[in-house]
């Protein structure tokens, strides 16, 4: 514990710093996750504002800000032109035969 006053307000800011920031990270890293399962417009803009907020305010580095927006452009294109292909039926697995270790 530090021994000057300032320095242990100090201490208590960076504290309430730290926990906002993760807060904002990890909901950054599930809106971004739920952008690119959804695959529609509306959501990638709501994720790219959360991403341009959290950099405005210093949270994540300007340039990671841009570099995940471009990684959700392209994710969001590649969802649109692929075709949608439909649930294959799973075939049972066959019991493979365990073999023998050599010692």
């Amino acid at each position: 514990m530090p021994n000057i006053k300032a320095a242990e307000k100090w201490s208590r800011q960076s504290e309430k710093r730290t926990t906002r920031n993760k807060d904002v990270t990890s909901r950054l890293k599930t809106v971004f996750k739920k952008a690119i399962s959804a695959g529609d417009a509306a959501t990638a803009s709501a994720a790219e504002r959360a991403f341009d907020k959290a950099a405005s305010k210093g949270i994540i580095h300007p340039n990671k800000a841009a570099r995940k927006k471009a990684r959700l452009a392209k994710a969001i294109v590649r969802a649109a032109s692929a075709p949608i292909k439909p649930a294959k039926a799973r075939a049972a697995k066959k019991p493979s035969a365990k073999k023998a270790s050599k010692k």
